[in-house]
């Protein structure tokens, strides 16, 4: 059976981020994104603080909380006017390591990630050529006595920089020598600090959204044979998990987004004055601000059901998927309302609008773009014959 959301429970989750998120207000996240730096001062606070430990057990250090409680904690973060985006990657990271790691490496790595004194912050998955058709992936693993040899390249892995271990998916089964094509891949844990310079090299990507991310290359990169996590040729499911909890935080960010942006546009509305009355009393400005809040509280709906189902242990894809479809939509619907309500002051700066604005953009292409989860609906939902 599913247990309903405590809502009331939540708002203390909320009030606790929005307190350590005051301090850090637009002028720091201009800052931030001007010299497209990382948000350390914040990120170090934020795990102080225990809220990127919310989904680590209690036997190992964190809270015991689960993907509801999280997804709070990364939405108002985004409600707050910042980016939750330079530290998502731990909470949906973790799900993986925590769902099919050994007790080894769970007693290893969780303590010292609820801590602070590790990160998890990366995952490399998506290949130059291959995008989001996973199963090609080109990167391989093989084994030779007590290590693994990796060589291959992945693209858009972000956080690089500024983690200590990243999840790694590579084929240590040719394709060709599978029966299923999600057959034949596994993940492992890479020691970022032992890998990069010794057959790991990262090239940066500049990017619209001052958003980390690199190019990686593996040139005959060694390791242990105990850095795989799980059974060998099962990872490609494995990851799945993790996917499942990265689609519904990123929906909870766009909320967060979504309500930023609502707020703000509203605001403004009722006090700018024009031809002697505030433009929100004309229904051409206040109707495409309703509207904006309409999507976003129907996608807030789905969210609370990706999150049930996910801590129930319940199949997530369906429920996920369209959570980051419609908040995603919504927030960059809600993006464009505030930006036409704000005319011209929205594109300055100070007004940490066009900031937001890019910020929200990524999420209709990443982590899956709309047009890939229209097809897994058609498929898995709708039985329509598969498209790709």
């Amino acid at each position: 059976m599913i247990a309903p959301i405590d809502h009331d429970a939540l708002e203390a989750i909320r009030d606790g981020v929005r307190s350590l998120c005051k301090p850090y207000g637009g002028d720091y996240w201009r800052a931030i994104d001007a010299s497209q730096g990382f948000p350390e001062q914040f990120v170090d606070e934020l795990t102080r603080a225990g809220w990127l430990a919310a989904m680590i057990p209690e036997a190992y250090g964190g809270s015991g909380l689960g993907l509801a409680e999280a997804s709070v904690i990364l939405e108002e973060v985004n409600r707050c006017g910042g980016n939750a985006g330079f530290v998502h990657g731990q909470m949906y990271n973790m799900a993986t390591l925590l769902k099919h790691g050994s007790e080894a490496q769970k007693a290893a790595i969780l303590p010292r990630l609820a801590s602070g004194e590790l990160r998890l912050q990366s995952m490399g998955v998506t290949e130059p050529s291959t995008g989001t058709d996973t199963t090609k992936i080109k990167t391989t693993a093989v084994r030779r006595g007590d290590r693994y040899v990796v060589n291959g390249q992945k693209v858009w892995i972000s956080r690089v920089q500024h983690s200590d271990l990243m999840i790694l998916l590579a084929r240590t089964t040719p394709l060709a020598e599978v029966q299923r094509k999600a057959d034949g891949m596994s993940i492992f844990l890479v020691d970022l600090h032992q890998a990069i310079g010794q057959g790991m090299r990262v090239q940066p990507i500049d990017n619209m959204v001052g958003h980390e991310t690199n190019e990686l290359f593996f040139d005959d990169l060694e390791l242990p044979v105990d850095t795989l996590i799980g059974e060998e040729g099962k990872g490609f499911r494995y990851i799945l998990d993790g996917l499942n909890a990265e689609r519904t935080l990123i929906a909870a960010e766009c909320i967060g987004d979504g309500r930023w942006f609502i707020d703000k546009a509203s605001r403004y509305a009722g006090e700018r004055v024009v031809f002697d009355r505030p433009i929100g009393q004309n229904q051409g400005v206040q109707f495409p601000i309703a509207e904006a809040h309409i999507e976003v509280e129907a996608a807030d709906l789905m969210r609370w059901q990706a999150c049930q189902a996910f801590d129930a242990g319940q199949p997530a894809g369906a429920s996920a998927n369209m959570a980051k479809y419609l908040a995603a939509k919504a927030s960059w619907e809600a993006a464009n309302v505030c930006l036409q309500t704000h005319g011209g002051f929205g594109f300055a700066t100070e007004y940490d609008i066009e900031r937001k604005f890019r910020e929200t953009r990524l999420y209709q292409v990443a982590p899956i773009s709309t047009n890939l989860i229209l097809s897994y609906v058609a498929e898995h939902l709708l039985g329509l014959p598969r498209s790709f």
